[in-house]
């Protein structure tokens, strides 16, 4: 597991208001139907005694800056309600994102929540109702272990090392990428603009030697861990909208510690500007129509003590 610091670090911890098949989808709307998206983040339990005061779950504040500046606002979903709770809430969410950190991706509070989500997304793209879902890094991960129904993770150590991506041919007819800029997709491919932050992901060939995986994902990037490992960075569902990354846009803009490598060139700002928009729009398409009633849960309206302290600077781990 490998410690993700930061030189300001701010750990968003969240006292969050209880929320008031394999078989690929039919078709699925492909127009926005609204413009006040809510994307939904499952919180990860505190485990460090100094921020246990500032209550039991947290966000990395990165995360939630990252998708308000995509144009949405973020719901803070805890680990510790009911299923019929989820239920509700996935009824008043556009999106669902799963962040970075350090849990196990099958027996912990996050990926049993995880799985409920990522069953309800199923039926609701299923039945024509576009719902997306993203995960960086762990939450990549996460993404694999859910629909391969095994967890397929080796040893693919890059830790705080920024790398070009090694592109594959259905990168350029992605949804992902539609849209980028010729410069910036030669950029990704010449250009550290990903920041990885790893030590474990799954590897080309246990993703091309899973039949789950390879008829459910398209690969669009591979890397090279320290070890030599190919591991896969980025993916994206062929019919379902759900979309993975083992790196990290967020902290191309949001972070700033100088230990660490964090891209902050123009490219990589603006990388990370593009697929925030991208993923907010994806939120767009949903037929949810349900934000005024849950206006009192979204995370501005929800006090949300800052630490700022030495001790929360390494909090979140990035696994």
């Amino acid at each position: 597991m490998s410690q993700t610091g930061f030189l300001t670090y701010l750990c968003l911890f969240i006292a969050c208001c209880v929320g008031y098949s394999e078989a690929f989808p039919s078709k699925l709307s492909q127009e926005a139907v609204n413009d006040r998206p809510v994307i939904g983040v499952l919180t990860q339990i505190v485990s460090d005694d100094v921020m246990k005061p500032f209550g039991r779950t947290y966000i990395p504040a990165s995360y939630v800056k990252y998708l308000e500046s995509g144009g949405s606002r973020v719901m803070p979903i805890r680990l510790t309600l009911t299923t019929a709770e989820y239920e509700n809430i996935f009824k008043k969410i556009n999106g669902l994102l799963f962040i970075g950190g350090a849990v196990d991706l099958e027996t912990s509070d996050f990926a049993r929540v995880a799985k409920i989500f990522y069953r309800l997304a199923l039926m609701a793209n299923d039945a024509g109702d576009f719902f997306p879902i993203w995960g960086t890094c762990m939450g990549l991960q996460l993404l694999t272990v859910l629909v391969a129904g095994e967890s397929l993770l080796t040893d693919t150590l890059a830790e705080n090392v920024a790398l070009p991506l090694n592109l594959t041919t259905e990168a350029h007819s992605s949804r992902m990428f539609e849209g980028f800029p010729d410069k910036l997709m030669t950029a990704l491919t010449q250009e550290p603009l990903t920041g990885n932050f790893h030590h474990f992901g799954v590897t080309v060939q246990n993703f091309q030697e899973n039949k789950k995986l390879n008829s459910f994902f398209s690969l669009l990037s591979t890397n090279v861990a320290e070890n030599g490992a190919h591991f896969i960075s980025t993916i994206e569902g062929k019919r379902y909208p759900f979309y993975g990354v083992q790196w990290h846009p967020e902290v191309n803009r949001f972070q700033w510690d100088r230990k660490k490598n964090y891209p902050h060139s123009a490219r990589a700002v603006q990388l990370s500007s593009l697929l925030a928009e991208f993923f907010v729009d994806e939120g767009n398409m949903t037929n949810t129509h349900y934000q005024y009633l849950i206006t009192d849960c979204v995370l501005w309206n929800i006090s949300t003590p800052f630490c700022q302290s030495q001790s929360c600077k390494n909090d979140t781990v990035s696994h």
